[in-house]
């Protein structure tokens, strides 16, 4: 399904060219703008990509047909293709891998430096995500969230506030892999807690955090332990955890009418080994239309009126 407003639109790609347009993208902020690495193939192509980007779907923001946003999702069956998601190079996630029926990862978010004036573009994203976890039924979304740089002390405040405010519960908790990082790299940046608590600013922790990180925040997102310092990305970063049926009681109980709307999507752990499940079959939408249509309300605000839905059965098959 897209989700349409005005001359703006949010859905999978669909062919080679769109995901052609979301790697160019990336190129664009990732390396040309924030200085990570890229090989010779990738420079003359003007596109960012590594392996998971072959399984991988995108989520994308379109304006006038040219791709200003987005967002790449792995899902556990894309995972079990590829062997393993990419956040699992920088962070131990067993725990959430336990969880039955479908987790997915989201990650390598980014906006068209011509469009970040425009929130309209961000929350797009997130109503386009909602739309995913209610028709693939994810229970838990994560990915990692990064501050651009090698140096965490910088955002000692915020980072330090996640680590003694607001960290996943212990049976969902991933944790860094120190082990991973580059030689050069202390292993000692990988602590959160760089500051005493009696010390965190809580205002100051809120100007360290990218609006990605705050973000997260607000609709009810947990975090990881450890700092994941990387070298070739030029970016620290932080693991994020998101339990779709937490997403903020307080919003669930106004726009959706109570507290447990999304309990349907808790979180069942598996304690015996992670088995490889069948093709996913998307649900009719016009079960959950209701609870997206809250979600948009949401994200989208006072655009939400404008808001349109358009279903579309094509899917992201033309990986590449």
């Amino acid at each position: 399904m897209a989700i349409k407003v005005r001359d703006y639109e949010v859905r999978l790609t669909k062919n080679k060219e769109e995901r052609r347009q979301v790697r160019a993208l990336r190129y664009a902020v990732f390396c040309e703008e924030e200085g990570a690495s890229a090989t010779e193939e990738q420079k003359n192509l003007r596109e960012e990509y590594d392996s998971f980007d072959r399984f991988a779907e995108y989520m994308a923001v379109f304006h006038n047909g040219n791709v200003v946003g987005c967002y790449r999702i792995i899902d556990r069956e894309a995972a079990e293709k590829m062997g393993s998601f990419y956040t699992e190079c920088e962070f131990n996630i067993s725990k959430i891998k336990k969880v039955r029926g479908n987790i997915a990862e989201m990650s390598r978010a980014c906006v068209d430096v011509r469009y970040r004036d425009n929130a309209l573009v961000m929350r797009l994203l997130w109503a386009g995500l909602s739309e995913y976890v209610l028709r693939r039924k994810v229970r838990v979304l994560f990915g990692v969230a990064s501050w651009v740089g090698q140096k965490p002390g910088l955002s000692a405040h915020a980072i330090s506030y996640l680590y003694y405010n607001r960290l996943a519960p212990s049976r969902l908790r991933a944790t860094v892999e120190v082990d991973n990082f580059h030689e050069s790299v202390n292993p000692g940046l990988a602590r959160m807690n760089i500051m005493p608590k009696e010390f965190v600013d809580e205002d100051e922790a809120f100007r360290q955090m990218p609006p990605l990180v705050k973000g997260y925040l607000r609709i009810g997102a947990d975090f990881g332990k450890g700092v994941f310092v990387d070298k070739n990305f030029n970016t620290y970063d932080v693991f994020v955890t998101l339990q779709t049926k937490n997403i903020n009681a307080t919003y669930q109980k106004h726009f959706l009418g109570r507290e447990n709307a999304l309990d349907d999507l808790d979180v069942d752990i598996d304690d015996g080994a992670v088995k490889t499940i069948g093709k996913i079959v998307l649900f009719p939408v016009t079960g959950p239309l209701k609870v997206l249509g809250s979600f948009v309300k949401f994200f989208l605000r006072e655009d939400a009126e404008d808001a349109e839905y358009v279903e579309d059965k094509d899917n992201d098959t033309d990986a590449d």
